[in-house]
């Protein structure tokens, strides 16, 4: 009885769904399901007698599929599935990383292979090297390999034009990372902005340690990054003039630490032999220039002597934020493991043909004793690469 009622519930509903049934769409599955994925095809009588559809009306069917990217017409009245639709394309990305030497450019590497993998995308790796040369010849590569798309992160701004060049000439698209590349899709840091937030920071601590009293400050450098990126050392100041207005230009020092930690540290080495300034405010363009200079003030006895902000938030600047002692005040987090998914997203987007803005910030957060702990409670669980135990040897 239950099945009897049940069995006439299901015909009702069928019926009912009848009444909303499209003929002409009804009639397109019809003519698709005479098609088998193998790529065979299908003449128009082969067709008509499948679907049991007059000649016409099959061609106008075959025409409409046709139209809409359903089915491929090969010749005259020969038909197939269209190949992408059944077998859509996996794309093919070229990747070139920034170097490994940096704890931030590794995580970015590693978050966009994990996402790109996580996609079903294959992925080609090279590594710039931090070199022009190398991201030039990398380009090259690409453009030899027919890789789909090129996510970009090379720090030389002079030769992003000829990089973006190479690519755009072979109609590659670009996202470039933190540098921007004429043509390409702009991610990464909001650099004034993130500039403005270390700097505000580092005039609170001024007041909280020294009374707001400031005798130097210095800016570490990185010039071939070009402008753009610059703009987080001008966000610096401005944010540390936000909180002491009184800063004059005369006590603010530009040094060209190269965005890296060895010459970051020579360079104020040989600063602090011409200077016995005792209130000294860093700021830099990242956190390996910022922890070599205060390494230079560690070395010459004169720790106490400065407080230093740095910018990525990367696990050797939190590593020193955490030692108590220290005059690392914090760093501004880009969150580099993140960039992996919205890349690889917006990569997809732009290869689906989907209109995408300019330009991707990346959001910004102050990261200090106070909040290292609930934002990153894992670091205690990262072994320290090889460099990281170099660098905090001598702590």
């Amino acid at each position: 009885m239950l099945k009897k009622k049940s069995a006439n519930k299901l015909q009702v509903q069928k019926a009912r769904d009848a009444e909303y049934t499209i003929q002409s769409v009804a009639r397109a599955c019809t003519i698709l399901k005479c098609f088998d994925r193998s790529g065979g095809t299908l003449s128009l009588s082969e067709v008509a007698s499948r679907s049991e559809l007059s000649k016409p009306t099959a061609y106008r069917m075959l025409a409409t599929l046709v139209e809409c990217t359903m089915l491929e017409r090969r010749e005259k009245n020969s038909y197939q599935l269209t190949t992408s639709q059944w077998h859509p394309k996996k794309f093919r990305l070229g990747y070139a990383s920034q170097s490994e030497e940096f704890s931030f450019s590794r995580l970015v590497s590693e978050s966009i292979r994990s996402s790109a993998y996580d996609a079903g995308v294959d992925l080609m790796v090279l590594n710039n090297r931090y070199s022009p040369k190398a991201a030039l010849r990398n380009a090259e590569m690409f453009v030899r390999e027919h890789v789909d798309l090129v996510i970009e992160f090379q720090t030389n701004q002079q030769s992003a034009s000829s990089v973006a060049s190479k690519l755009i000439e072979a109609k590659i698209p670009i996202i470039a990372i933190d540098i921007p590349h004429p043509g390409a899709h702009y991610y990464g840091a909001n650099n004034y902005r993130a500039g403005l937030i270390g700097g505000q920071a580092l005039g609170e601590a001024c007041i909280q340690r020294w009374g707001g009293v400031v005798d130097e400050v210095i800016l570490l450098e990185l010039p071939m990054a070009g402008p753009l990126p610059r703009s987080r050392l001008t966000g610096i100041l401005g944010g540390l003039r936000e909180v002491l207005p009184k800063v004059p230009d005369q006590k603010v020092r530009f040094l060209n630490g190269n965005g890296q930690y060895e010459i970051s540290l020579d360079v104020m080495r040989k600063h602090l032999r011409k200077t016995r300034e005792r209130r000294v405010l860093i700021g830099g363009m990242n956190d390996p220039s910022c922890l070599g200079a205060l390494q230079a003030f560690e070395e010459a006895g004169r720790e106490e002597h400065c407080l230093v902000v740095g910018q990525n938030a990367s696990i050797e600047a939190r590593r020193e934020m955490r030692r108590q002692t220290s005059p690392f005040v914090g760093s501004v987090s880009y969150f580099p493991e993140q960039y992996g998914e919205a890349i690889i997203s917006l990569a997809l987007d732009m290869l689906h043909g989907k209109e995408v803005p300019p330009a991707t910030f990346v959001k910004h957060q102050f990261i200090d004793r106070a909040n290292v702990d609930a934002i990153y409670p894992n670091d205690s669980l990262i072994s320290m690469a090889d460099g990281d135990s170099l660098l905090f040897s001598k702590r």
